[in-house]
């Protein structure tokens, strides 16, 4: 295995102590939201207020942690279908609402407020799992004229944050799609990935799967409180190793690239998962929709107040002016000469290191698909 050490000078600076309890107020431990923002389909909303004696900064001062708690969603489906010109997937699979992986920047938080919930603390500690997933997935997998295509687990939320070691439902949704000979891409920031070697060892065998690893930072402190409970730098290309050694396609996804934050790192990341063993790459700038903007600006202010107002502007840059652009063809690249030039940069580096850039379907072959059971025969007849 290459060497891990990942000794970073970066983007140390500004960055709390973080062994102990948070020096900073109102920060949960572990947590990566540092607010709460009220939902955005609720008519009334409630802020907190100083009454002038002090007790709000007291009550704020040593939070308690932020248990985790679990509802199970009685969703009538698992596949999500999209048609957006953005996505290399038209179908995905999402075993759970929210993720306790809490990264500051994730595009999935405004869906929270779907289900009446918050997209800051409530979308990492209060998740929602969906029990029948598996059994729901097999049955539209068997509906008559089902014309299969790559599935994509973890479009959303995480299919491996830490939830997933007790229910097993992303599992047991592997299990369903190698029964079905069905494709399936893979995108997870933990190494949790490993304890289902042997269900990816066989489909990567029959080409039907492929395992994109999100590595944002190589600096573990910076890991720390962007991304505070999904596995560190080193155990994420460790991860990669592993796959590539076992035979598995692995890329890796540098995303999202924050400009001023870890964007320094493009060259970096690309080239410590290539010598794990990646074989493509992607990236995506940073991406503020809806609540996630004004959560980035207080995360940033609590971490990074030497430098919040240079960030938010770089940001600014790239996206003509405003915090978002989500316009297709867009969002995930930005526009104006810095995120130019860090298109420029990526680019560099794939053609230098030999990577693929990154597709969803990943080439998966999607001939293979039969229905349990049935003669195929019969359903050409359909």
């Amino acid at each position: 295995m290459p060497d891990g050490s990942l000794g970073s000078p970066l983007l140390n600076r500004g960055l709390p102590n973080r062994e102990g309890a948070s020096p900073l107020p109102g920060l949960r431990r572990g947590r990566g939201a540092v607010s709460n923002p009220a939902n955005r389909f609720e008519r009334t909303r409630a802020d907190a207020f100083d009454d002038g004696w002090g007790t709000l900064a007291q009550a704020l001062a040593d939070l308690p942690p932020l248990a985790t708690s679990l509802t199970r969603d009685s969703a009538r489906s698992a596949l999500t279908w999209n048609d957006s010109p953005d996505l290399g997937f038209d179908r995905s699979v999402n075993p759970y609402r929210g993720c306790e992986h809490g990264c500051i920047y994730c595009y999935a938080r405004p869906t929270h407020a779907w289900i009446g919930l918050s997209p800051g603390l409530d979308f990492e500690a209060r998740l929602q799992f969906k029990p029948e997933v598996a059994t729901l997935l097999e049955k539209e997998l068997r509906k008559p004229g089902y014309v299969p295509r790559p599935v994509a687990l973890g479009s959303n939320t995480d299919p491996y944050q830490p939830v997933e070691r007790t229910l097993g439902l992303t599992r047991q949704v592997l299990e369903v799609l190698e029964r079905f000979n069905h494709p399936v891409t893979i995108v997870t920031k933990s190494a949790g990935v490993l304890r289902d070697m042997d269900i990816l060892t066989r489909m990567a065998a029959r080409n039907l799967v492929q395992v994109c690893l999100s590595v944002t930072t190589l600096d573990n402190r910076l890991a720390r409180v962007m991304e505070p409970r999904a596995a560190t730098p080193l155990r994420r290309l460790a991860a990669i190793h592993e796959l590539s050694r076992a035979g598995i396609p692995v890329g890796v996804l540098a995303a999202p690239m924050i400009p001023g934050v870890n964007d320094a790192e493009l060259e970096k990341v690309l080239e410590a998962s290539h010598a794990h063993g990646a074989r493509a790459a992607g990236y995506v700038l940073l991406r503020l929709p809806l609540e996630i903007r004004q959560m980035f600006e207080d995360w940033l202010n609590a971490h990074m107040p030497d430098r919040a107002a240079r960030v938010l502007a770089l940001i600014r840059e790239t996206r003509a002016g405003k915090t978002y652009d989500s316009r297709f063809g867009i969002r995930q690249t930005g526009t104006g000469p810095y995120a130019d030039m860090l298109a420029r940069r990526f680019a560099v580096a794939m053609e230098r290191l030999g990577l693929d850039k990154a597709r969803e379907n990943g080439g998966l072959d999607c001939s293979q698909f039969a229905v349990p059971g049935v003669d195929q025969r019969q359903l050409e007849l359909l």
